[in-house]
Formats: structure tokens, sequence, C-alpha cells
């Protein structure tokens, strides 16, 4: 007996049809390229409305919050239903970058974006309107001022970080061994949690000269007691070039706390059957933390001494804040404000935008570098 095959009523359905060819290979391409595009376009439409809109200031922001989480739960939702349509093996080694992969994407266009249009119009004229060459750098590399910003940054990364260093593991070596090891810990880490500018603020105070005559009375701290004992005040961020060490000790005073809390919890790793050992063989306590303390906390040491040289080379709120960059103590963020804001020179300062990121850039691949070998070893 033949069986006669019956096609079901809807097989000839032209929306029946075209789910199926969803269901192919062919159609699977299809999704997977027009989904993504419909969400991006989705999530564009909002940043132009978002750039044109003359609505109100808060309903701006209502939309904005709204499109930034609504858009971002969206690529996730998306980006993770494509992913899970993939086989399995390839979804589990997918499915990670789902989480970081929008994030890692959105912080470098807001990374590299700047540093496009930097570049570009570091080659332009003050209005960015002609093309002048490499005349903005030649003039970052040879103007005198520029100079003397050079040799400034290279004080404060040498003098600064090595005594914010060097005093933070002094402070983490003897606070480890004291009863009052917090409420010591806790003094010297306080003025890390100060702005930059509220430390250059209240050290401006201790520095202030009122100068000389009648019935001027000093009032900044230091001149205070360089009177109370006897001496003549002098106007401390005046005096160049060591107007620069005296802003030097403020870095130091606000970095070393952050030194001294890092290599704290790296001292507290070193085993204690190994310094138990040593001194077992008759290792003193000087040696000890030369031969053996030091060595086992090099990988920190080193990732504390590379920040602190960044905030050294970028170093600007103090500087603002205390001279402006006067009487010899430009830096170079502070001369890239200047070009910037005062002399509207947008071809200098991008050039010199560049030429710092230039700078900072070795010193972060080498933390990059520390940081895997770190975990390496781990």
């Amino acid at each position: 007996m033949n069986s006669t095959q019956t096609e079901s009523p809807g097989a000839n359905n032209p929306i029946t049809k075209i789910l199926s060819w969803f269901g192919t290979a062919l159609g699977q391409l299809f999704i997977s390229v027009l989904v993504p595009a419909i969400t991006f376009l989705v999530l564009w439409q909002g940043y132009l409305f978002l750039q044109r809109a003359a609505a109100p200031q808060i309903v701006q922001v209502l939309v904005a919050i709204v499109w930034g989480v609504g858009g971002v739960a969206l690529l996730y939702v998306v980006t993770n239903w494509l992913v899970m349509k993939l086989p399995k093996k390839i979804a589990r080694t997918l499915q990670p970058f789902v989480f970081v992969g929008p994030a890692v994407v959105i912080m470098g266009w807001f990374l590299a974006v700047p540093v496009i249009r930097s570049l570009i119009a570091s080659f332009k004229n003050y209005l960015g309107t002609e093309w002048v060459g490499l005349e903005n750098f030649k003039f970052a590399f040879t103007d005198p001022r520029m100079l003397e910003t050079f040799r400034n940054n290279l004080l404060w990364m040498v003098f600064g970080t090595f005594f914010s260093v060097a005093f933070g593991l002094l402070i983490a070596t003897l606070a480890d061994r004291s009863k009052a090891e917090v409420l010591y810990k806790s003094i010297i880490f306080t003025p890390y949690a100060l702005s930059f500018v509220g430390a250059g603020v209240i050290w401006k105070f201790i520095y202030t000269y009122k100068g000389t005559g009648i019935g001027i009375r000093e009032i900044g701290l230091l001149n205070a007691v360089v009177t109370a004992l006897g001496g003549t005040p002098q106007p401390w961020l005046n005096l160049t070039p060591w107007n620069n060490f005296f802003l030097i000790v403020i870095m130091v005073w606000l970095q070393t706390g952050y030194a001294m809390v890092i290599l704290s919890s790296a001292i507290k790793g070193v085993p204690a059957e190994l310094l138990e050992a040593a001194r077992i063989d008759g290792a003193n306590e000087f040696k000890i933390f030369f031969s053996i303390i030091v060595p086992y906390i090099k990988g920190t040491l080193l990732t504390v001494t590379t920040t602190i040289v960044i905030f050294s080379l970028k170093t600007f709120d103090i500087v603002r804040v205390m001279t402006g960059g006067n009487n010899g103590t430009n830096v170079i963020a502070n001369e890239f404000y200047l070009q910037s804001f005062t002399y509207n020179h947008a071809g200098r300062a991008s050039a010199i935008a560049i030429v710092l990121l230039l700078l900072v850039t070795p010193v972060i691949i080498n933390n990059v570098r520390s940081f895997n070998q770190q975990r390496r070893g781990f």
C-alpha cells in the first residue's frame, strides 16, 4: 500500500518559508549581520537625538541615562544571543568577551579618538586651518620655555619618585613592627586622600611670604618658624631653582602614603620562615632587608615606582595652584594648559599632548609587562 505524503496546510505559506529560510546557514549568517546592524542603528539614532535635541536639560539627562544603560543592556543581549547560536565549544570561548567586549570597545573609542584628533591637530596651525608640518614639534623641543618644562619634569620624576618610594618603603617596614601600626599608617596615608588642588592650597599657606615692612606679619607657617628662630623670611616659591624642590615636597607628601600601603602589603607577603631562617644563620636586620625583603617585593616595588613616575610626568594641579608655572617652575602639563586655553594655540597644545603621551607610554608598557610577569609567576 503506497503511503501518500500530505503537506501541512501552511507549507506553502510565504511566512512559513521565510521562517524556515532563517533556520538555514545562510539565514543564520543574515541574522548575525542584520541584528547587530539594527542595534547599532538604534543606538546611533539615540546619540544623534542627544546631540541635536533642544529639549530641557533634565529631559536630555533622563534620555541619556535610559539610552546609555538600555543601549549597553541591548548590546549585551543581542551579542550573547548571537554567541549562543554558535557551536558550544566556540560559544564557551567567546562568551567571556561578550561581557568585557563592549566596555573595551567603548574605552578604546574614548582613548583612540582623542589621540588621533590630537595627532592631526599637532600638524596644523593655531586655528587648525592649515598644515604646518613639524613646526609645532620643533617648538616643543627647541623653545627655551619648553626645555625648562622638560628639566623640571625630570626633577619631579627623579627626586619625587625616589623620595616617595624610599619613605614609603621605610615607613612600611618600621610601621609593621609597631603596636600602633594602624594609627601611624592612617596618619601617613591621609594626605593621599586629598585632592591635588587641596594639597596645593594647604602648602601655599605654608610657603606664604608677605614681604618686609612696618606692620607686616608673616602668616606662612614656614616663615613664621624661621622668624621665631631669628631668621629672615624668604619668598620660598620665588627662589629659583629651589622652588621646584619645594613643590616636589608636596608630591612626596601625597605619594608616600600610597607607596607605603602597597609596599606594606607586599612586605607582609614575605614568608616568615624565610626571615626566621636568615636570622638563625646570623643575618642582621639590615642584611635581611636588602638581601631578602627587597628582592622578594621587587615586582611590587617596580609597579609602585612606575606609577609614581607616571604621576610625576603628568603633574599639573600642584604647579597650577602654587605658582602658575612662573619663576622657573613650569611643567609639561601646565604648558599644555597655557597653550590651549591662554594662548589659544591648538597646534602647539596638541603637539605637547602627543609628546607627553610618548613620554608616558614606555612606562605604561613596562608596568603591563611587570604585571604579566607577576601573574605568570603565580
